[in-house]
Order: C-alpha cells, then sequence, then structure tokens
C-alpha cells in the first residue's frame, strides 16, 4: 500500500514529524554533533547552547517561569515515574498517601502499584459519565499524609480535560504537590503551570508533531520548591534529575515543535472542532446508535471517541485497510480486555467493546475524513448484520 493512500487518523497514540522540525534537527546529527556536556571545547558548547534554546522553548508553551524548570527525558512515562516514585521518596518524611485517579493512563497507576508494593497508600478516585472526577471527593481524600495528586490533563482516550485550575487549588490550599501528565494537552490547548497551580508536569515530543524519545518533566522551583529524588543516576545530568548523554537532535526537534504549536495551536483546535463535530454527526446520521465518550464539550479539540452499538471494536478497525484508528480496548495475543478508562465511566463492558477513537490532525484534508466516515459505517453495517 502507498502511503498516499493510506489515511493516518490516530494522532492520540502519535503525530508525523513535521517537516520544519526535522529541518531544524538535522544538523545535531552530523554537523553540530557535540555532547552538550562537553563543554570544554566549542563543538560541546554548540549544543549546549541548541538544548537551553529548546528549554526555553519549552517552558514557554507551558507558561513557566525558568527554562531550568524543565528536565529532559525519553518522553511522558519516564516523567511520570519520576514525578511519582521521585516524589514518594523525597518526601517520605512528610508522608505516605497518593491521590490519583482510576482513568489515569498506565504509566501514572502502574507507578502507584509499584508504590503501594514499597508500602506507600494510594487513593484511586471514581469518575463520571464523562470522566471527570468530583473535586469534593478529592478535597475528602486528602489526610495530613498525602503529599501529591496526580491526575491527568486531559484523557488519552475519551479526550476529557480535568478541571486542572480547580485541582490545583485544592492541592495548593491543603499544602500538597499536583502533577499532571500533559502528554496530550501541551500544544494543542493552553496550559499554565502558574496559573493552574501544577508543581511537575509531564510532555512528550511525539504528541504534537515532534521525535519520539524526548519528552519532559516540569518541576517548580518556586512557591513552592519541589524537591525530586532522581529515579536514573550516572553523571548528574539535568540538575541530577535524569543523569544520561542528552539526546540534542531530539530536544532541538521538540523545542521547535512546541515553537510552531504554540503559533497555530489556536487556528488548528478551531479546524479540529469543525472536523470532529462533522464526524460525530455523520457517524449518528447513518448508524443510529452512537455513544459519544468523554465529555461534550470539556475535551481534546482534535479527539473523538464513540461506541457504536452492535460491533465489536477490534473486528472493526482490522476491516479499515487503509485508514489508521483505533479501538477503546487494550488488546493482548490472548484476550481482548475492555478499556479501563470506558469501562470507569459506568456504562458497562459491551459499550468498552464497542469504542473506537479517532484523531484529527494537522495534514489530514476533508475529503479523507469523509472516506474515512464511509469506511467506518460500511465496516459498521456488516458487522451488526453479522451478529444480529
Amino acid at each position: 500500500m502507498e502511503v498516499a493512500d493510506y489515511i493516518y487518523l490516530d494522532h492520540n497514540a502519535t503525530t508525523p514529524v513535521d517537516p520544519r522540525v526535522l529541518d531544524a534537527m538535522l544538523p545535531y546529527f552530523t554537523e553540530v554533533f557535540g555532547n552538550a556536556a562537553s563543554i570544554d571545547h566549542e563543538a560541546g558548547h554548540m549544543a549546549m547552547r541548541a538544548v537551553e534554546t529548546a528549554r526555553e522553548q519549552c517552558a514557554r508553551i507551558i507558561g513557566a517561569v525558568e527554562p531550568k524548570e524543565i528536565v529532559f527525558t525519553s518522553g511522558a512515562t519516564e516523567s511520570d515515574n519520576i514525578a511519582l516514585l521521585g516524589v514518594a521518596e523525597r518526601y517520605a518524611d512528610k508522608g505516605d498517601h497518593i491521590v490519583t485517579c482510576v482513568t489515569e493512563h498506565k504509566a501514572v497507576l502502574d507507578c502507584c502499584q509499584r508504590l503501594e508494593q514499597l508500602g506507600k497508600r494510594v487513593t484511586y478516585l471514581p469518575v463520571d459519565q464523562y470522566g471527570l472526577i468530583d473535586l469534593d471527593q478529592l478535597r475528602n481524600a486528602l489526610t495530613p499524609q498525602t503529599i501529591l495528586i496526580s491526575i491527568m490533563f486531559a484523557n488519552n482516550e475519551i479526550g476529557t480535560i480535568a478541571p486542572v485550575k480547580e485541582i490545583g487549588a485544592i492541592a495548593r490550599e491543603h499544602g500538597v504537590l499536583f502533577h499532571t501528565d500533559a502528554a496530550q494537552a501541551v500544544g494543542h490547548v493552553p496550559v499554565e503551570v502558574d496559573e493552574m497551580n501544577i508543581d511537575l508536569l509531564s510532555f512528550s515530543a511525539h504528541k504534537t508533531y515532534g521525535p519520539k524519545g524526548i519528552g519532559g518533566l516540569y518541576v517548580r522551583r518556586r512557591n513552592p520548591r519541589v524537591k525530586v529524588a532522581p529515579v536514573i543516576y550516572g553523571g548528574g545530568h539535568e540538575l541530577g534529575l535524569r543523569s544520561g548523554t542528552l539526546n540534542v537532535p531530539g530536544i532541538v526537534g521538540m523545542g521547535k515543535a512546541f515553537e510552531i504549536a504554540r503559533q497555530q495551536m489556536k487556528t488548528d483546535a478551531k479546524k479540529y472542532r469543525e472536523w470532529i463535530q462533522m464526524m460525530y454527526e455523520q457517524l449518528c446520521e447513518q448508524l443510529g446508535d452512537v455513544a459519544l465518550n468523554g465529555h461534550p464539550t470539556q475535551r481534546l479539540p482534535h479527539n473523538l471517541n464513540v461506541s457504536i452499538k452492535g460491533i465489536e471494536s477490534k473486528s472493526l478497525v482490522v476491516q479499515l485497510k487503509n485508514i489508521a484508528i483505533s479501538t477503546g480496548s487494550a488488546c493482548t495475543s490472548a484476550t481482548v480486555e475492555p478499556s479501563h478508562v470506558i469501562k470507569a465511566l459506568g456504562f458497562g463492558e459491551d459499550r468498552a467493546h464497542n469504542a473506537i477513537r479517532i484523531g484529527v490532525g494537522r495534514y489530514n484534508q476533508q475529503e479523507q475524513l469523509d472516506y474515512a466516515v464511509r469506511g467506518i459505517v460500511t465496516a459498521a453495517r456488516r458487522l451488526q448484520q453479522l451478529w444480529t
């Protein structure tokens, strides 16, 4: 199959590298190839200057006051690990309790399970039918031993955006640190760490037209100064929080990707919302029993997650040979388990098994979306006929 014939609609999973990003990266593979930690010579200095420019670009897109508050990592999963494991170790003398949510990414949930194995206590807040936590339940869950709240900024499956500012205010009021996994949000919706009282924030480049394998963790340095124990040792890079030779081309690419996103985020979001609304209305009109998963308005502009009655989402996706969408299920080779996110909304396992996720992006065209809707409708009707 030719790439030109393939319609990619899974931009919540990953995005293509913007050509402008690739152009910015290329010199740092073969021309400016120095180790950014080798500051005894100009080659190292040139690499370090590029890194610091990218650090400023990353700080700017989330409203961080100081570029030094950005710690480069391999991606949001590593950033989540550093935030949760690092805070749990560093603040062990203050408390042993963490509050999170049942619909978090596995990078957070698996960390929490590990912390429980180490003797920490974790509260997993439920969500309502839209995927939102109850703020009163959050308040009631806090104890004098609570050291961290970790709630995702925007859900990777259903697109629901959390009341981040309100959560930050509650955390600040109770003297508890607030971490958010914002991998899906940065570059797509406004993020302001000071205004939202965010103390730690995880992000990744490949969700915003940057390269894979690079991300970062925002760690607040003032009001309050957050202290995190390192998870990786060996050399003291990145203020001692994340040792290892810096991925200079990746860092440069991430900075450029965020610079572009900051400039065109508003325009892109408007286009994406129009596309998503059009696709949702067409699916409802042609298939009838289609349920929206996630909040109807408080959601990522490029995400559409729906459950289509009478189909199994994995079977539908397999039929779409030249259209890339994803299921709402986490699949293994032996079993198909319903999505923990959609199951948590309270509608039962069938709705989770019926769920598909569509993520539109920067290089999609209207005719591609029309074609995709026709393909989904055709495949869904075929499956409904087989199973009725």
